[in-house]
């Protein structure tokens, strides 16, 4: 076992393939986070929608509850307890009372308190190319803030999934201080056969920091199918660890002195500068053919 240090740490994303009954992903996910942390992993990370993957709203609501009853939040942050382990739950569905639910990301210490919270801001709502279709906004409310959390080793930014389309959102995170980044993720099988890869590396690399992505994959009872490959890049862009798409455990250390290395070989968070909207020209493009 790698022993953890200020600067060096085992990362770990747990790959799942989550259905319809909670209790049976929880004990899925509860079995594969006990088997990264007994791998070594002091950082261990699940995937978007843990607990239940379920696309019917009025099904979906009847199996879901508020934060304070959550089934599988009580179960894993026993389990980040009982490890010692820092846990990021990629996302649980929790009710509000709005008659919505909060796609929420919860970051729980080796203690097994919940450390920060984050509710996915960008919904997906999209119409596929396939006939899949896909409105999250009809389910759930978005989040408004973004959030980052401080870890042993450094500052985590924390994301869900289609966030990964919205680089300024990494940006910012990066820009208070962001050296890893979570995307926990549902991502469908076609669009992340198009852009998984590019966009991870991309966030790792524009904002020269770790991404701890892990996901969903494979053909789920609701009949979405996910693209997996759950993924640890660093900041320079290298894959660190890679799963296919059957579900368990991807691992690989964490040296954070590569994220002073890459910023300080292409420093583009400390080059930015801020510049005014452009404006929009009114000439007359007929007469300048």
């Amino acid at each position: 076992m790698v022993a953890s240090t200020p600067d060096k740490f085992v990362a770990a994303c747990i790959q799942m393939c989550s259905g319809r009954d909670v209790e049976t992903n929880v004990e899925t996910a509860l079995s594969l986070v006990t088997e990264a942390a007994r791998a070594g992993a002091h950082f261990v990370a699940t995937p978007e929608m843990t607990s239940i993957l379920e696309l019917d709203r009025q099904s979906l609501f009847a199996k879901i509850t508020d934060e304070a009853n959550d089934r599988a939040l009580s179960v894993l942050r026993a389990a980040a307890s009982d490890h010692g382990i820092w846990l990021l739950i990629g996302s649980l569905p929790i009710r509000l009372g709005d008659g919505k639910a909060a796609n929420r990301s919860f970051l729980v210490g080796p203690d097994g308190g919940i450390r920060a919270r984050y509710d996915k801001i960008h919904m997906f709502d999209v119409d596929l190319a396939n006939g899949e279709s896909y409105r999250e906004s009809a389910s759930f409310t978005p989040g408004e803030q973004a959030v980052v959390a401080d870890l042993p080793w450094g500052r985590l930014g924390m994301t869900v999934c289609y966030d990964l389309r919205f680089p300024h959102l990494f940006r910012t995170l990066a820009s208070h201080g962001a050296s890893i980044l979570a995307i926990p993720a549902a991502f469908t099988r076609q669009t992340g056969e198009a852009h998984w890869h590019v966009l991870q590396r991309a966030r790792a690399i524009e904002n020269g920091a770790f991404v701890i992505a892990p996901a969903q994959g494979g053909r789920h009872e609701n009949g979405r199918e996910t693209f997996g490959h759950s993924m640890i890049v660093a900041p320079w862009g290298e894959i660190l660890a890679e799963a296919g798409t059957e579900p368990g455990v991807i691992t690989a250390e964490i040296d954070m002195a590569l994220v002073a290395q890459a910023r300080s070989r292409v420093p583009s968070l400390r080059n930015g500068r801020a510049f005014a909207d452009p404006e929009i020209s009114k000439a007359d493009l007929r007469a300048a053919s």
